[in-house]
């Protein structure tokens, strides 16, 4: 599906495009806004979520109350620590076998997985002392 050209809309994405940070809404905005100052966060949660509607962005939830949206949509996991609230990109871990398990255990169609992986990130570790 093509989009029709939108200032705002590139805003957002010339913003979004490269990050590894999966940002929220709210950081979208703070950051656009301060090259676009009319703009709202409305305009921007749409913008995001058509994005992500038209496979551009996905949108995750991991379990931290608000969306965090990820330019990259090739199939990858996420380590998610539970002290910083930093979420890290991984390689994908799913198997082509896994999933042709679980579509002979449901009888069903995957079309999507997705996998969290939770704990302390290697900078919350040694901040704290801790071991791995």
């Amino acid at each position: 599906m093509s989009l029709k050209y939108s200032k705002q809309r590139q805003a957002i994405w010339d913003f979004i495009e490269h990050r590894t940070d999966h940002p929220t809404a709210d950081t979208v905005y703070s950051n656009v806004r301060k090259n676009m100052p009319n703009i709202s966060l409305g305009t921007v949660y749409r913008n995001l979520v058509l994005l992500k509607d038209t496979g551009r962005l996905k949108a995750l939830d991991v379990g931290d109350g608000v969306v965090h949206f990820d330019p990259c949509i090739t199939p990858h996991d996420h380590f998610v620590c539970r002290c910083c609230g930093r979420i890290i990109d991984l390689p994908d871990t799913g198997t082509q076998e896994a999933v042709l398990g679980v579509q002979a255990a449901t009888g069903g169609r995957v079309d999507e997985r997705r996998s969290y992986y939770y704990g302390l990130c290697g900078s919350c570790v040694e901040n704290r002392g801790l071991m791995n």
